[in-house]
């Protein structure tokens, strides 16, 4: 400290400019100091938690496994188990190595940072949290098929902001969790078969209990069409001079699946109709005219 000589002339002056600088020392000599004990100790304390850290999460990993959760929960779940008690650790060891700072202080701290980050980041954070529900609630998984909003593929990548999605034409989109969260979701593969149906038009003027026997022995000679439950032939509406017919068929629940069955049901019934001389029809209505005693066929 350096030496304060006073005079008799600036004494007052002097001995206000000692006690300021008398005071100033002791509020150095006040601050808790930092010690190599307790930095050594914090820093065991960080290491510990961040083994206790690893520990639980391989604990919650072989925990949601075990309950047959998908890979991708269980790898955030984890994740933020292990990145909580991490963070926890760190505060400790501040607390540690600064006596003065008090948990709570820590505690207030990470609150007031939590909620700046909630008003700077309010999407980023609606997709996270959009996130954590949807792998809580394990609706669907990686590789299972889905629809949302305009868009049809298959389920790539699942994360906290969004879910990746590879569309059966081969484009990767990105959606965030939000959007999965509030819209309507389509999973195709949510069930292991699903049904298709493929409408044909019949001539009216045609037998159509046989050309409803026809189609189904077409369609039961299909091997990818399911025989439980059984393939149907529904006679659905009558048109001007067609009757319509709905096959109705179930396949497995994957998109190939279900396009190959319908190829295999066009490409059957239609040639099985071709065999039996059953006639497909149309709309189409011919129309005799006459015209100055001249009759014409007109069609419309």
């Amino acid at each position: 400290m350096p030496r304060i000589l006073c005079t008799r002339q600036g004494g007052s002056a002097c001995r206000r400019r000692l006690g300021g600088a008398t005071r100033g020392a002791a509020t150095v000599i006040d601050l808790p100091p930092i010690t190599w004990q307790a930095v050594l100790t914090g820093l065991i304390v960080l290491l510990v938690g961040v083994g206790v850290g690893f520990v639980a999460r391989l604990v919650v990993q072989r925990f949601l496994a075990w309950r047959g959760r998908s890979e991708s929960s269980t790898r955030v779940f984890s994740g933020l188990a292990q990145g909580v008690i991490v963070v926890l650790s760190a505060a400790a060891a501040i607390t540690v190595v600064f006596p003065s700072v008090k948990p709570v202080d820590v505690l207030g701290g990470i609150t007031i940072v939590s909620l700046a980050a909630g008003i700077a980041f309010q999407t980023v954070l609606g997709n996270m949290f959009a996130g954590i529900v949807i792998l809580a609630r394990d609706r669907f998984r990686v590789g299972d098929q889905i629809s949302v909003l305009d868009h049809s593929g298959t389920v790539s990548e699942m994360g906290l902001s969004h879910t990746a999605l590879r569309t059966f034409d081969g484009r990767l989109v990105l959606i965030p969790n939000s959007s999965l969260h509030s819209e309507i979701v389509t999973v195709q593969t949510g069930y292991e078969r699903v049904r298709s149906t493929v409408t044909v038009d019949l001539d009216d003027a045609t037998d159509l209990t046989h050309a409803r026997l026809v189609a189904l022995e077409a369609m039961r000679e299909i091997p990818s069409i399911l025989s439980e439950p059984a393939p149907e032939a529904l006679l659905r509406e009558i048109g001007t001079a067609t009757v319509k017919m709905d096959l109705r068929f179930w396949s497995g629940a994957r998109q190939l699946e279900t396009r190959t069955a319908q190829d295999a049901v066009i490409q059957h019934v239609v040639e099985a109709f071709r065999q039996h001389s059953v006639k497909s029809g149309d709309d189409v209505v011919t129309v005799k005219l006459v015209d100055g005693g001249r009759a014409t066929d007109s069609v419309q």
